[in-house]
């Protein structure tokens, strides 16, 4: 086992696993700290003081915190946060005046000042190399442009999903999950795309979060449309509820020309258990998807 003290670099963000130094019994939930990365120098704040993780799990080289950051350490992160908008403004100016095809996004000053990085999205290739020129004559230091998705552009701005709450990614989710149309399959969800995508246009990150429970209780219901036994006869499935473990049921008397339905738990039903799925589904991205509903 390792002591690693854990530590992110934005609100919500990932949490990475530093080496504590002589100052971790000063650590508190929420101190800064100025840390050793493959950019330098950063500043970054506690969320796990002082803990245990089997030494399989790091990737070394396990960095150290270099020290409890001090008064001079936040002013000059509050600076550089202050300096944020004017860099936006100024860079989308040039940008403009390039008739460059890029949405800029955001943009990160070191904690050093040794470089400024931008973030934009764009359909294409950009040749942005008069921009970089520009960039560091006008800041007077290290430029770096980076290209980034659409998740991860929802990801740094945030927003408020279809549910009504914040977006998962840019608040509690630190890594972006790999989501599929075989989850919203599993879960009976509708497959219309406006009702199971978030602002990025892509699958909501929270069809990932029951997605495991679901995949389990649909081998112990039985599938829409079978055949089933119950107290009152045989039927026909119409719905099931995997929550409630209870499945509707569709009863037909021909012989007085009656249909009933009726709610039976799942445990008075007789039927065939599914081991596996019908048949391997494979994951496909959004674009797959709606083609497939629509097709």
């Amino acid at each position: 086992m390792v002591k690693i003290t854990g530590v992110t670099f934005k609100a919500g963000g990932k949490v990475y696993y530093f080496a504590p130094n002589k100052d971790m019994n000063e650590y508190k939930r929420g101190t800064g700290v100025i840390v050793e990365t493959a950019n330098g120098a950063e500043y970054a704040e506690v969320v796990l003081p002082l803990g245990e993780i089997d030494e399989s799990k790091i990737i070394p080289p396990l960095r150290p915190i270099i020290r409890i950051a001090t008064d001079k350490d936040k002013e000059n992160v509050r600076r550089n946060k202050e300096r944020k908008p004017e860099a936006m403004r100024i860079t989308q100016e040039k940008i403009e005046k390039h008739k460059l095809e890029m949405k800029l996004i955001d943009c990160e000053f070191a904690f050093d000042g040794s470089k400024v990085v931008f973030f934009y999205s764009a359909p294409s290739r950009v040749d942005f190399r008069e921009l970089v020129k520009e960039l560091s004559s006008t800041f007077k230091t290290r430029i770096e442009l980076r290209q980034i998705g659409i998740r991860d552009e929802i990801k740094m701005l945030g927003g408020i999903a279809p549910c009504g709450r914040e977006c998962c990614c840019s608040s509690c989710m630190p890594d972006l999950k790999k989501v599929t149309i075989k989850m919203a399959k599993t879960q009976g969800l509708s497959l219309n795309p406006g009702k199971i995508s978030g602002l990025c246009g892509r699958l909501m990150c929270c069809l990932s979060y029951e997605n495991g429970y679901y995949a389990e209780a649909g081998k112990q219901v039985p599938k829409i449309g079978s055949e089933v036994g119950t107290p009152d006869g045989k039927g026909t499935v119409v719905n099931v509820n995997m929550l409630k473990m209870q499945a509707r049921v569709k009863i037909e008397d021909k012989q007085r020309d009656i249909v009933t339905y009726h709610d039976y738990p799942v445990e008075q039903l007789k039927f065939k258990r599914a081991a596996k799925p019908d048949r391997d589904e494979k994951d496909e991205d959004l674009g797959e998807e709606i083609k497939e509903i629509l097709d």
